[in-house]
């Protein structure tokens, strides 16, 4: 055989054994045998559900952080059942919105516009509401700030919705699918029903300064984006009001997001140096602990917004610790964003043990809806999923404790002062 065909055919076989992402390669068969040995050392916490894995829809990515003598990171990635199947991604969609709505006023470039200006939405098409107020703030200021506060620390609808409607549904899918991240797909508002076309349509926002003079404006907007083509059909029935529909429910109009994905986006917002410019969000350096410090952050440090003990130390931070309600003590942070609706249960997140000097990255999604039915507020999250995403983090964790490391990381950078 020529020697150009052989190389040819080694290069073709190289190609269909990987699938190309933009920060990391996975594996065509998108498992390999670490994380399943892993779990199957612990049968108590894991057989049932490995043994029925693609009922439940599990997928997980595991990325191992070690350090150079200088503290550059070196990454290996691990990949469990991770494949293009959907899942609905619920609340990890804020995690992009969130730094897009950053990124946003970083490129308007606008003098004196940044996160913490005043920022008006209006009314102006059907379902739309107005916010001129936000009482939770410490001066009464509605603010993309704000928002992005809300979110990280309660994981507040409202407020996505809010930067949802600031953005665009157009500007949120082409700046994602221009980054990289081609699958994603954010098309509609979360906790509050209303039809396709009032998703595309978002509201007027104005921003002003101290002064009461319009900094910026957006006009009402009409999305054109075209709607990937999708047959994303689940479970056997589900609820319209009171009525049950004997047929799978189509998640083909709703959020997209994949695991990949956001795995890749935690990566890029604590390792951006690591990333190549174009998969990059574009922030600036005073946004990275801005972000960082309230996806860490315990609801009860925040004084504006201000929560009640009604959300604990561990109020959706499901890896590692479940559902748990304990006041922790901080020296373990979790850098995160999970989300919940319909049975999935899914959560993304960057561990760190300042004490232990220990970090490491673990995404985890799971279906937990044994009987097949949407919209009838019976989930397995107690049963499966919670105590599935808790031993999940414990065995990592205890991995990482016992693993041995050449360096030691710096962690000073991701310690902060959550009382101001």
């Amino acid at each position: 055989m020529p020697r150009f065909l052989c190389i040819l055919l080694v290069a073709i076989f190289i190609s269909s054994c990987h699938s190309t992402h933009p920060i990391m390669s996975v594996p065509a068969k998108q498992t390999d045998n670490f994380i399943a040995d892993l779990l199957h050392s612990y049968p108590q916490f894991f057989d049932t559900i490995l043994t029925n894995r693609e009922e439940y829809g599990i997928q997980i990515i595991y990325t191992q952080i070690d350090r150079k003598k200088n503290g550059t990171p070196l990454f290996t990635d691990h990949f469990f059942n991770v494949s293009d199947r959907y899942f609905y991604p619920a609340s990890t969609v804020k995690f992009p919105i969130s730094l897009l709505a950053l990124q946003k006023l970083n490129e308007l470039e606008i003098d004196g516009l940044d996160r913490a200006t005043s920022m008006i939405t209006e009314a102006a098409y059907s379902g739309q509401t107005a916010v001129y107020n936000d009482p939770l703030s410490a001066d009464g200021r509605p603010t993309i700030e704000q928002y992005i506060k809300k979110i990280f620390l309660v994981s507040d609808n409202d407020a996505f919705n809010r930067l949802y409607e600031f953005l665009g549904q157009e500007y949120i899918n082409s700046s994602l699918h221009k980054m990289g991240y081609t699958d994603a797909e954010i098309i509609h508002r979360l906790n509050i029903s209303l039809t396709e076309d009032e998703n595309r349509h978002t509201n007027p926002v104005r921003f002003y300064d101290t002064g009461s003079h319009v900094m910026y404006e957006k006009p009402l907007e009409n999305s054109q984006w075209v709607y990937a083509k999708r047959n994303d059909k689940k479970g056997k029935g589900y609820y319209a009001g009171d009525k049950l529909i004997n047929e799978p429910f189509d998640f083909s109009k709703k959020n997209r997001l994949s695991l990949l994905d956001l795995h890749s986006m935690l990566k890029a917002v604590f390792f951006p140096k690591e990333v190549e410019k174009k998969y990059r969000f574009k922030l600036k350096e005073e946004d990275y602990p801005f972000v960082r410090k309230y996806m860490s952050m315990f609801p009860r440090e925040s004084a504006f917004p201000f929560y009640d003990t009604s959300y604990h130390d561990a109020y959706s931070k499901f890896i590692l610790w479940g559902d748990g309600k304990d006041k922790l003590e901080g020296n373990i942070r979790i850098f995160h964003k999970s989300g919940d609706a319909y049975g999935f249960l899914t959560d993304v997140c960057y561990v760190v043990d300042f004490v232990n000097q220990i970090e490491f990255m673990l995404s985890a999604t799971i279906h937990c809806n044994s009987d097949g039915i949407y919209n009838d507020d019976h989930y397995d999250y107690e049963t499966i999923g919670f105590p599935f995403l808790k031993n999940l983090g414990q065995v990592f964790y205890d991995y990482e404790l016992k693993r041995d490391r050449k360096n030691k990381p710096d962690l000073s950078s991701l310690k902060f002062d959550y009382t101001r």
